[in-house]
């Protein structure tokens, strides 16, 4: 029960904190989602930061990584939002706009995994 209100708690932070990157970033005259995005690339960074410095230190347990690595990075990033938001450039026909997103978007994610896991060296 502990650990599902670990991540419950996590998860309801993540979420508020993207719904305000979102509301800051995501505006009408923009027609990319920046606020998106931005979570996701943070969100990537943090939890490679996260798991790296769990798998090196002994002192991060179980439930600080349920906390931050599933519940707050798992309520902060959204591929949901990232596939409706696709679906809408492919719907409108901006084929450039949806394979910009999609592909920078898987890139700088799995760079910023590797740059969060990197930084933990230096700790």
């Amino acid at each position: 029960m502990k650990q599902l209100l670990l991540v419950f708690i996590g998860g309801g932070f993540g979420s508020v904190l993207r719904f305000v990157i979102g509301k800051w970033l995501n505006t009408t005259e923009n027609s990319f989602p920046y606020g998106t995005f931005s979570a996701n690339i943070l969100g990537c960074l943090l939890i490679g930061f996260i798991l790296g410095y769990a798998a090196k230190s002994e002192t991060f347990n179980e439930n600080q990584a349920l906390l931050l690595a599933t519940g707050f990075c798992g309520g902060f990033t959204t591929f949901s939002t990232f596939a409706y938001e696709n679906q809408g450039f492919l719907k409108s026909g901006d084929f450039t706009s949806f394979a910009f997103y999609t592909i920078v978007s898987f890139i700088v994610g799995f760079l910023a995994v590797f740059a969060g896991m990197y930084l933990v060296k230096f700790i």
